[in-house]
């Protein structure tokens, strides 16, 4: 009984041991991983698991993580040809810019990581992602953003009232009707009107005597814009 008492008094410190080295190892990895980077913490451990030998140099550099760059927010949606592309990255690499998944330009972050492209769009959708380029490796893509590139203006039919239209009596109000395109706001007077889903909209307006000058403006997501002006007269 004393014997197997002392044994497994040994057992139970050396699985302390263990559990002891295994906490002070996860806290060393933790340590590498915030203070150097992930990058960091795969060469340290390829460093450890082998010789400085051509094999071992080889495998390190098809292994090695490469960061990808993070870019800065950019518009859903523009009626400018040109647009300002930045972000951020590690201090002095290589920054590659693709939309639409072809390679489009390369540039160098600064000291503070910095970058800026500045890059002519195509009409409709623009894929816009990049990468880092160190050596012969290449990172993954970053985030991306696609932006929409459309400069005409958008669609603005109304429909009723007809300019110089009469409103007498009890008609104190102009129910304004027309059409537009998809992803279109109308205001009338200033105030939303309601679109539905076949991108009719409609809008009640209150009259006060005489003439009424009812303006109607439609603006796409890409900031364009079409404006009409009718006139109404109200006679109580």
């Amino acid at each position: 009984m004393r014997r197997r008492s002392r044994l497994s008094r040994q057992r139970d410190k050396s699985n302390k041991k263990t559990i002891i080295l295994s906490i002070i190892g996860i806290i060393f990895v933790l340590f590498i991983l915030f203070k150097f980077g992930l990058e960091s913490l795969i060469n340290f451990s390829l460093f450890l698991s082998g010789n400085n030998s051509t094999e071992n140099s080889s495998l390190k550099n098809k292994t090695g993580y490469v960061s990808p760059p993070v870019l800065d927010p950019l518009p859903v949606a523009t009626n400018s040809a040109r647009i300002v592309i930045s972000g951020i990255a590690k201090k002095d690499k290589t920054i590659i810019l693709y939309i639409n998944k072809l390679r489009r330009d390369n540039t160098t972050s600064d000291s503070d990581g910095k970058f800026t492209f500045e890059e002519n769009l195509s009409k409709g959708e623009n894929l816009i992602q990049a990468t880092v380029k160190k050596d012969d490796n290449e990172s993954d893509y970053s985030n991306f953003y696609t932006v929409l590139y459309q400069n005409s203006p958008p669609k603005l039919e109304i429909l009723s009232p007809s300019e110089g239209a009469s409103y007498k009596k009890e008609d104190k109000s102009a129910q304004i009707n027309g059409q537009t395109d998809a992803g279109v706001t109308i205001t009338i007077n200033g105030f939303f009107a309601v679109i539905d889903d076949e991108n009719n909209f409609s809008y009640i307006l209150p009259l006060h005597d005489g003439d009424n000058e009812i303006k109607i403006k439609a603006v796409d997501q890409a900031g364009n814009t079409t404006e009409k002006t009718i006139k109404v007269n109200y006679s109580p």
